[in-house]
């Protein structure tokens, strides 16, 4: 597949900015995860002043709660979690530098506002796949809030994960270009 582009964390402007909308990527490098739970608390810590967990600046944050890991595995099935459960929070970790995210379904206006105000992308992952996902991730170390268990937040080593670009920095939805193809009779 020579029409995917290798991607290495962390994700700064630059790189976020030869992304498009439809684009394949590879992702090699650092990427954090965090599902609703895990976004709640990192927003409740922005508010108290509170350092949050890791620097969002040129970040990636993976919407997913793995489940165990077996015997001899890294991490257990790491599919995607519905974006739109974090779409209250993604805003305010944008505005603190995130370039990122990686999940599945639709994104609210506010947060593609955002993401073309601060720079970022938002990566779709294959729902239904998070076994073949996890085969990808090299490490997993829980980082923060462990008390939420497969929502705490962890920090993955992952190579040559698999990802489309759904929503590049200038705001072009790859679900509604697709919807706008077939309305071309």
């Amino acid at each position: 597949m020579s029409d995917v582009k290798h991607l290495e964390t962390p994700l700064t402007q630059e790189k976020l900015k030869t992304l498009k909308a439809g684009d394949n990527v590879l992702i090699s490098g650092v990427i954090y995860t965090g599902r609703d739970a895990a976004h709640k608390k990192m927003v409740e810590a922005l508010e108290q002043g509170v350092e949050l967990p890791f620097d969002m600046k040129d970040q990636i944050i993976y919407f997913v709660g793995p489940t165990p890991a077996k015997e001899g595995q890294v991490i257990g099935s790491a599919g995607p979690t519905t974006s739109g459960r974090m779409d209250a929070y993604s805003p305010k970790l944008i505005a603190q530098g995130l370039t990122g995210m990686i999940g599945k379904g639709l994104r609210s206006s506010e947060v593609v506002e955002a993401m073309k105000e601060h720079g970022a992308v938002y990566f779709g992952a294959i729902g239904g796949a998070g076994a073949l996902i996890a085969k990808r991730i090299v490490s997993a170390e829980v980082i923060a809030y462990p008390e939420l268990g497969t929502e705490a937040v962890r920090r993955l080593v992952v190579k040559d994960f698999p990802a489309i670009v759904i929503i590049d920095h200038e705001g072009t939805n790859l679900y509604e270009k697709g919807k706008a193809q077939y309305r071309k009779d």
